[in-house]
C-alpha cells in the first residue's frame, strides 16, 4: 500500500467524485462525510509520499507497468511532494469550512457542487504530481473547468466572472498545449524527463522551435497564474463565487500554476537556457516589481475583503514569479517555500472572509465593526493570517519573505527587495484599518446573511464550530510552517541545488 502512495494521493479524491455523482443526488447527507474522506486519505498519502521522498529520494510510479515515454508516470521529488501535500490539506480545511457554507449558498446544488469540488482537487494534485507534459495539459482542464462551474454556482455577477475566467483560461492553456506541441515534434516525447534528455542529447537548446515552445509555455501559465498584466480574470471571480470556492481556488489555483513554472523551467528546459541563454531575468524581475506594486496600490484602494484578497494574491504572483527568475538558488528556495506558505496564509484570510460574508452577508470591510468582541476566536485566526500576509515574526510569511530578499540581494535586484517591502508596508496598512475597524468601529448594520433571523438582532456571533476548526487549525500551521522552516527549507534546497542556480548565501 505505501508503493501506490503516490496513486493514492489523486485516486482518492477522483474515486469518491464518481461515487458522489452517482449517490449524491438522493442521498444529500452523503455528500459531506465521503468528501472528508476521500480528502483526508489523500493527505494522509501525501504525507506518507513526502516522507518516502525525504528517505528514498525521488520515487516514480508508473499506472500499468509500462515506463515512460510509453506509458504514464507520477514522479515525485522534494518538489511536488511539498506542494502535493499542501494542496490535500488546503482541500480537506476547506472541505470542513463548507459544512455549513455550501447548504447556505448553493442549497439546491449541494451534491454537484462537491462533484466539482472533488474534481477540481483531482486536477490540481494532478498537475503536480504527473511527469507527463500533455497529461499536465489535460488535468490543468480537468481543474479549470470544474472551476468555472464552481464559480458560477455564486450570486449573479459570479456568471460573468466565471465567463471572463472561461476566455482568459482556455487562452491560457491553448498556448501551454501549442508549446508542448512543439516540444512533441522536435523531441517525439511528452514526457518531461525525457524531453530534457532528447533536447541535450540533440542539442537543440538553439532551435527556434524550443525558444517558441519556451515562450508559448511560459505565456500560458502566466495568464493561468493571473501575472500581471494578465490577472483581469482574478478578482471578480474570487469576489462573487461562494465562499467555498473561493477558499478553495484562491489558496491553490495560482500556487499550482508557478509549480508548473518552475517545472518546466528546471526538469524541462534547464535553469541555464531559461535563465543564461535566454537573459531575460532582468526583464521579468522588472514585471514582477511591477506586478507587486500595481497590485497592492490596487487592494489599498478596495473597499470589499474579498477584492483585497484578490488582487493581494496578484502582488504575491508577483513574489514568487520574480524570486523564480532572480535566477538565484536562495530566491529559487524563497519562492518555492512562499508556494506552501502562501496557500495556507491565503487560506486563512479566505476563510475568514466566508464567515463574515456568512454571518452579515456583506463583504465590505465596514461590515467588520465590532467584531473583536462579537467574535474573538475568529478574529485571532484572522490575526495569524494578516500578520502572515504582512511578515511579521514568527509566521511562515515572514521567512518566506526573508528567503526571498535574501535571493534578491544575492543577485543584485535590490528594485526588488524594495518592491517586497513596500509592499508588506501596504499589507499592514490594509489590515491595520480592518484590525481598528473590528476593535473600535460600531456594531455592523444588518445585510442579508444567512442567518439573518438568528443573528442581526444582536449582530453576528462566533463561528460555528465547522468554520472556526479549519480556521483555527490553518493559523496554527501558519505558525507551525515558520517555526519549522528551517525543516522544511532544508527538503527545498535538497531539491534545487542538484540544478546549481547562481549564488546561495545563508
Amino acid at each position: 500500500m505505501i508503493d501506490q502512495s503516490p496513486a493514492i494521493i489523486l485516486l482518492a479524491p477522483f474515486l469518491l467524485a464518481i461515487l458522489l455523482a452517482l449517490l449524491g443526488i438522493k442521498r444529500e447527507w452523503l455528500c459531506f462525510p465521503l468528501v472528508i474522506a476521500g480528502l483526508a486519505i489523500s493527505v494522509a498519502a501525501s504525507v506518507v509520499t513526502l516522507m518516502r521522498v525525504i528517505d528514498e529520494g525521488t520515487i516514480q510510479y508508473f499506472f500499468g507497468g509500462w515506463e515512460p515515454p510509453f506509458g504514464i508516470n507520477l514522479r515525485v521529488d522534494g518538489l511536488n511532494a511539498l506542494v502535493a501535500l499542501a494542496v490535500s490539506t488546503v482541500s480537506l480545511l476547506t472541505a470542513i469550512y463548507s459544512k455549513r457554507a455550501v447548504p447556505a449558498e448553493t442549497s439546491d446544488k449541494v451534491s454537484q457542487f462537491y462533484t466539482l469540488y472533488l474534481l477540481s482537487v483531482t486536477g490540481l494534485l494532478g498537475i503536480v504530481l504527473t511527469g507527463d507534459a500533455f497529461n499536465l495539459y489535460v488535468l490543468i482542464e480537468i481543474s479549470a473547468l470544474t472551476s468555472y462551474a464552481l464559480i458560477g454556482m455564486g450570486s449573479r455577477r459570479a456568471t460573468l466572472a466565471a465567463y471572463k475566467y472561461l476566455i482568459m483560461g482556455t487562452i491560457g492553456a491553448s498556448f501551454y498545449l501549442l508549446g508542448v506541441g512543439y516540444l512533441y515534434i522536435k523531441t517525439g516525447s511528452l514526457n518531461m524527463y525525457d524531453i530534457q534528455e532528447q533536447i541535450v542529447a540533440n542539442n537543440l537548446h538553439g532551435s527556434p522551435s524550443i525558444f517558441v515552445a519556451f515562450v508559448v509555455i511560459m505565456v500560458g501559465v502566466w495568464i493561468k497564474m493571473a501575472f500581471f498584466p494578465l490577472h483581469s480574470w482574478l478578482p471578480n471571480s474570487y469576489t462573487y463565487g461562494p465562499s467555498t470556492t473561493s477558499a478553495l481556488l484562491g489558496p491553490l489555483v495560482t500556487k499550482v500554476m508557478i509549480y508548473v513554472m518552475i517545472r518546466m523551467i528546471l526538469t524541462v528546459f534547464s535553469p541555464e537556457f531559461a535563465f543564461d541563454q535566454l537573459d531575460w531575468s532582468n526583464i521579468i524581475v522588472w514585471m514582477s516589481v511591477i506586478a507587486i506594486l500595481a497590485a497592492s496600490i490596487s487592494a489599498l484602494a478596495q473597499a470589499s475583503l474579498q477584492k483585497i484578497l484578490s488582487f493581494l494574491i496578484i502582488a504575491e504572483v508577483g513574489y514568487m514569479v520574480g524570486g523564480v527568475w532572480l535566477a538565484d538558488e536562495m530566491g529559487m528556495i524563497g519562492s518555492i517555500y512562499h508556494i506552501i506558505a502562501d496557500a495556507f496564509m491565503t487560506l486563512c484570510v479566505f476563510l475568514f472572509a466566508g464567515i463574515i460574508f456568512t454571518k452579515t452577508g456583506r463583504r465590505d470591510i465596514s461590515a467588520m465593526g465590532g467584531l473583536f468582541t462579537k467574535m474573538p476566536l475568529t478574529m485571532v485566526g484572522f490575526l495569524v493570517g494578516a500578520f502572515s500576509l504582512i511578515g511579521i515574526p514568527p509566521t511562515a510569511g515572514f521567512f518566506s519573505k526573508w528567503y526571498l530578499i535574501q535571493g534578491g540581494i544575492s543577485s543584485g535586484h535590490y528594485e526588488y527587495v524594495a518592491a517586497l517591502l513596500i509592499s508588506s508596508l501596504i499589507n499592514a496598512v490594509i489590515f491595520f484599518r480592518i484590525i481598528e475597524i473590528a476593535y473600535f468601529g460600531t456594531k455592523p448594520a444588518e445585510g442579508h446573511g444567512h442567518h439573518h433571523n438568528e443573528e442581526h438582532k444582536d449582530g453576528p456571533k462566533e463561528a460555528s464550530f465547522s468554520m472556526l476548526f479549519p480556521l483555527l487549525i490553518t493559523a496554527a500551521l501558519l505558525l507551525g510552517i515558520g517555526l519549522y522552516n528551517q525543516e522544511i527549507v532544508a527538503i527545498i534546497t535538497n531539491f534545487v541545488s542538484q540544478f546549481k542556480i547562481g549564488a546561495i548565501i545563508l
